[in-house]
């Protein structure tokens, strides 16, 4: 899809959440007029007008794909989103519940009743209802697994038993596998005797009587190739293959290194049991990238922008707690140096610079080690050319604007002791933003905490402490 298709998609589907807000914002006015009438008709006249409203927001929502039905839920309030949720149809609940954030998905789950969650979750693939289960009242979950057939059940139960951030929690078990020993003219003839591909099918996978994975068999060498070739003599040998217990980040990677659609899923004798696909992997870096931006703004979970002030409370208060604690021993530093200020103001309207540009690029070295560390590409052998690297950026950033801001100080104050103060205090704290910038993700990961958790607020307060520590003091000893 080009730029130019994926703007327009983008701007449709915005106009398309204004189009549902112009009907519910109608429907409200509308109501709140009749309510206003008096009359015998009153009751009937509003019950037309309302009925009227809710067929033709249903009817948008009816020409709706789910995903954009997902995104339409996510950017309404609470009220809206359930009265548009209970417009839509039955039999779409299922895929609009996996296609909205986790915490949409709560409150959708929250308004619907047991009977509705059952006929939504009968309509999934194992792995879709796998996505969900925990999500669901238990007694949901026990009655749902009990409709489900032996193969389905266990299928279910397959996926549940691994933990959410491996391959096997995210595998897709509809697949079509098919023998070696045939020719790609019998394949063909299989191919068409079904109702249909499963989706992101680029490759069959070809497997012996007893399920062990012997190569696939894509579909663009089984369109060219003579249908008269056996499939071993055209398969794919030496796929990408994965196992259950292996990490799904790094397999979303390899999908992008390698530029995959489907590869299989085989256990440790070998046998299919599954595969991975490319909606999932591109979800699951989505939603990387996602849980990283929050925990590097101190933010615990996903949070619906809609949800109730006390859930947005619980989710933001420890992270600010810390910044409090931090920000109060940043006050405290400058409180050491009362005196100092007090003999020089200059050094008040200085002070914010070096902590500012110290923080900013904090920031920056702390989120290129945790893209860096996500990547895997930091190692043990790898650490103290990073760390020479990163300060050596820091000490040149910090002498040329260090410099640039000691020269507007002497032009300010007419004091080139307080620019060469300046330039020193700016160089030093950009080398302990360095250093920071390296060492708290890296002690994080260490320590079995995700290396971005807190990471910008951690920087932020050392380089504030840091900045206003080194630059008061070298003011006090050399311009006092």
């Amino acid at each position: 899809m080009t730029e130019i298709e994926v703007k327009k998609t983008q701007e449709s589907l915005q106009d398309r959440l204004a189009q549902v807000v112009e009907l519910l914002q109608r429907q409200r006015v509308v109501e709140d007029l009749t309510h206003r009438q008096e009359g015998h008709h009153h009751d009937l006249v509003e019950n037309l007008v309302h009925r009227q409203n809710l067929v033709e927001l249903q009817r948008k929502l009816d020409d709706l794909h789910s995903a954009d039905v997902a995104y339409i839920l996510e950017a309404l309030p609470l009220d809206d989103r359930l009265t548009v949720w209970q417009l839509v149809k039955a039999e779409r609940d299922g895929d609009i519940l996996l296609e909205v954030s986790d915490s949409v998905r709560e409150t959708l789950i929250a308004d619907m009743d047991d009977h509705e969650l059952l006929a939504a979750a009968k309509e999934m693939d194992a792995d879709e209802l796998a996505d969900l289960a925990p999500e669901l009242p238990r007694d949901v979950v026990h009655e749902l697994m009990e409709t489900l057939d032996a193969q389905q059940r266990e299928r279910v139960r397959s996926a549940l038993s691994y933990d959410e951030e491996q391959v096997g929690a995210l595998m897709d078990f509809e697949m079509v596998t098919i023998r070696e020993d045939v020719s790609l003219e019998v394949v063909l003839r299989y191919l068409r005797r079904l109702k249909e591909l499963p989706g992101h099918t680029d490759k069959l996978f070809v497997v012996d009587y007893d399920g062990i994975l012997k190569g696939v068999l894509p579909i663009k060498r089984l369109l060219v190739n003579d249908p008269e070739k056996q499939v071993a003599e055209v398969m794919a040998d030496d796929p990408v293959v994965f196992q259950p217990e292996e990490d799904a980040y790094d397999a979303a990677q390899a999908f992008e290194r390698y530029d995959l659609v489907s590869a299989p899923v085989v256990d440790k004798n070998g046998r299919l049991i599954g595969r991975l696909t490319i909606d999932e992997m591109v979800d699951l870096i989505r939603e990387e990238s996602e849980t990283e931006v929050l925990n590097m703004a101190g933010l615990r979970e996903e949070e619906d922008i809609f949800a109730s002030v006390w859930r947005s409370l619980r989710n933001r208060w420890a992270w600010l707690a810390i910044n409090l604690i931090t920000a109060f021993v940043a006050s405290r530093v400058i409180g050491l140096f009362e005196g100092s200020i007090e003999k020089l103001v200059a050094l008040a309207a200085l002070m914010p610079i070096v902590a500012g540009i110290g923080g900013n690029s904090g920031n920056q070295t702390i989120t290129m080690i945790v893209r860096a560390m996500a990547l895997d590409q930091v190692s043990p052998g790898n650490t103290t050319r990073l760390m020479r690297k990163e300060l050596a950026v820091a000490l040149i950033n910090g002498l040329v604007w260090g410099g640039v801001i000691g020269v507007v100080a002497y032009l300010l104050y007419g004091s080139w002791s307080l620019g060469v103060v300046m330039t020193a205090a700016m160089t030093l704290n950009l080398l302990l933003a360095a250093l920071m910038g390296v060492l708290i993700p890296m002690t994080l990961a260490r320590l079995g905490r995700d290396p971005a958790m807190g990471a910008s607020v951690m920087i932020t307060a050392m380089t504030d402490s840091g900045g206003f520590f080194i630059f008061l003091g070298l003011a006090t000893i050399f311009l006092l």
